[in-house]
């Protein structure tokens, strides 16, 4: 099919739009997944019991006699995967959509190749993650790369805008050199991505219910805590990480660990926010950034309180991605502020 040269990049920036919002119903379904406890509904991979769509229970015993089929988890598993592969033909549709765009001046060649790039290790880390039998470092970094997918679309998808409206209005792609940005950025999504991470293992080792009641910890500020075992990252693989298998002081670090890091992480958004405030056009989106991490925090002390109620932790992670758009949103607000002809972020993501 041939598309006009307006028409295909209208249909980029859609589809980068799509990929966005698909990336992240792909991470709450793969949220869903081990909240129900089903990352081990199919032990195989790509397939469920050697079938694409599962089998039923005889040729499933047939197949893998020690792990009994659980229809349920079963198409939980296997839905995850369908969207999952289903957004890994978006990615490939832009990559092959850009490809004779590649030499043009701003165009995002590069975020199109890293993207693609990460969905393949994506879909590696599925696989690890069902053969690995939900080893929790495994698990992590799943989570984790779900969420670079995600602010990869999303960046891709504000530099396509960015693109597609230089060639409008200038006739060619030229745009002006993006703002340098202070430490105080690099230390924010350090800490963001470090959070993101302990969250990740808190869930991963089941450690969402080690600590009873909130702010304090089991009735004590600093509770009976093994960090060395809790963080043990080089630990044998095996043979079943379904429910954890480490102890309560070491469950009650990682919990703990997860607390401090979104203390430390607030601490920097307020200092980001102290060190631009002065900065009209940043202080919308740096606000928002923090309301939004506000409001992790209360969902994060509420799924303490109310022992992990399926539906909240859902919310928690929704946050999470909520946070990493956020991010990447002020990211690129700072970064265009002063360039001739720019649009606020949100403004570029809303009116999409």
């Amino acid at each position: 099919m041939v598309f006009k040269s307006g028409s295909r990049r209208h249909l980029l920036v859609a589809l980068s739009l799509v990929g966005t919002v698909m990336t992240a119903i792909v991470v709450l379904v793969g949220a869903w997944t081990r909240l129900t406890d089903a990352g081990l509904g199919c032990p195989d991979w790509p397939g469920c019991y050697g079938r694409l769509v599962v089998p039923d229970a005889g040729v499933a015993q047939a197949h893998t006699p020690d792990s009994p089929l659980e229809p349920f988890k079963a198409w939980v598993e296997m839905f995850h995967r369908y969207i999952a592969s289903l957004l890994g033909v978006i990615v490939l549709a832009l990559v092959m959509l850009g490809r004779s765009r590649r030499n043009d001046a701003g165009y995002p060649w590069g975020v199109s190749l890293a993207l693609l790039m990460a969905i393949v290790v994506q879909g590696a880390f599925g696989a690890f993650t069902v053969t690995l039998k939900l080893w929790p470092q495994v698990v992590t970094l799943h989570l984790l790369g779900g969420l670079a997918v995600m602010g990869l679309f999303l960046w891709l998808h504000l530099r396509l805008r960015r693109y597609a409206r230089s060639i409008s209005k200038e006739g060619e792609g030229i745009v002006s050199a993006p703002r340098r940005l202070s430490r105080w950025w690099a230390v924010a999504i350090a800490l963001l991505v470090a959070q993101l991470a302990l969250g990740g293992w808190t869930s991963s080792n089941y450690a969402g219910m080690a600590c009873q009641g909130f702010p304090t910890c089991n009735g004590e500020w600093w509770p009976s805590m093994d960090w060395s075992e809790g963080f043990h990252l080089t630990q044998t693989v095996g043979p079943n990480y379904l429910y954890g298998q480490l102890h309560a002081d070491a469950r009650s670090a990682i919990h703990m660990g997860h607390r401090l890091g979104a203390l430390a992480l607030g601490i920097t958004l307020l200092m980001l926010i102290w060190r631009h405030w002065g900065v009209r056009q940043l202080r919308p989106i740096l606000l928002l950034l923090f309301a939004v991490y506000g409001g992790q925090v209360l969902i994060g002390a509420l799924n303490v309180i109310w022992w992990l109620p399926l539906s909240l932790a859902l919310v928690h992670t929704a946050g999470a991605l909520l946070m990493v758009a956020m991010m990447v949103l002020a990211v690129w607000q700072a970064r265009g502020i002063g360039q001739p002809g720019r649009s606020s972020a949100m403004g570029e993501c809303v009116n999409a």
